[in-house]
């Protein structure tokens, strides 16, 4: 028996045979349609089946990485080694009081969606992150001014041991787009926002306003990683690469949109190598221009293809 059908067999001890997936090909998971295969792609139920995930990968040195709805994410052509644990069966919402709660494997759009339906206010600014709940507190995600630091309460983690843990707010380091989640090895898996009573038809009308304004400036008829660069210090991103005449610039099937120069969108087939070459060209062509560094906001990971 080799190596690969034995770590097949006990991740069968421990999840369903149904959500347990070989040589799955992950850009059917990806927002930009890209990226190779997962040696083992898993789908847990509970947050016991993540627990021992985690402490297989522990005992046998076997590689995982944790897949959001791979929103804010580019995965390369020669895909993941290891196990690739995706939260999706994990997406109750649930309310107590001015609180919500949401699995991490729920969109946060979603999250933002329940709130509103029960007259809860917080949540507007992610009425248009296409990402999880786990990819939001990762990233400390935002939008039109609000973040996902300005309302989380706490969230339940499944840490690099395999035990689950409560970490607050404050214990996460939530920053511009980032936090210490992924140093610490966390696995996020819950999290509850505190949020505030208001008029439901208040808080509709923020949404709609922040969707409209979403809908009509992002090119959402493409595949796409969302927003590629992070706001540098003192400018806009997607004003710099407008300013440096880089809208419409294609390397392979990736281009940068026209629409709006801060995303680029798989247009016609692209690989992940496309994808990459196309960043680094606006990041060189920005810097020669204006001096400023561009720095991604998306993360890229994987291996390149042989």
């Amino acid at each position: 028996m080799n190596k690969k059908q034995k770590i097949y067999n006990k991740l069968l001890e421990l999840v369903k045979e149904e959500n347990v997936k070989v040589d799955e090909m992950l850009r059917d998971h990806l927002y930009t349609k890209l990226g190779g295969k997962a040696d083992f792609f898993i789908t847990p139920t509970s947050y016991e089946e993540i627990q021992n995930v985690v402490k297989l990968s522990n005992e046998d040195n076997i590689p995982f990485t944790l897949l959001g709805n791979g929103s804010n994410l580019i995965i390369k052509d020669g895909g993941i080694r290891g196990i690739v644990i995706n939260l999706k069966h994990l997406d109750a919402i649930y309310s107590e009081g001015n609180t919500v709660v949401a699995q991490s494997g729920a969109r946060i759009i979603d999250a933002s969606r329940y709130a509103l339906d029960k007259k809860l206010s917080g949540l507007e600014f992610a009425c248009g992150i296409p990402g999880t709940v786990g990819g939001a507190l990762y990233m400390n995600a935002g939008a039109y001014g609000g973040e996902i630091k300005d309302v989380l309460d706490y969230a339940y983690v499944v840490d690099k041991h395999g035990t689950l843990v409560k970490r607050l707010a404050a214990e996460l380091d939530l920053d511009y787009r980032t936090s210490n989640i992924s140093d610490n090895g966390d696995i996020v898996v819950e999290a509850t926002f505190q949020l505030k009573p208001a008029k439901y038809e208040d808080i509709k009308e923020v949404m709609d306003d922040l969707t409209f304004k979403r809908e009509s400036k992002q090119p959402l008829e493409y595949p796409s990683c969302g927003s590629v660069f992070k706001r540098p210090p003192g400018y806009f991103a997607g004003k710099l690469i407008q300013d440096s005449d880089l809208q419409g610039t294609n390397i392979g099937g990736a281009e940068v949109s026209k629409k709006h120069a801060g995303f680029i969108i798989n247009k016609d087939n692209a690989t992940t190598s496309d994808y990459i070459s196309l960043i680094e060209h606006v990041q060189k062509t920005v810097k020669d221009k204006f001096g400023v560094d561009l720095e991604r906001e998306v993360r890229i990971i994987g291996d390149d293809k042989d």
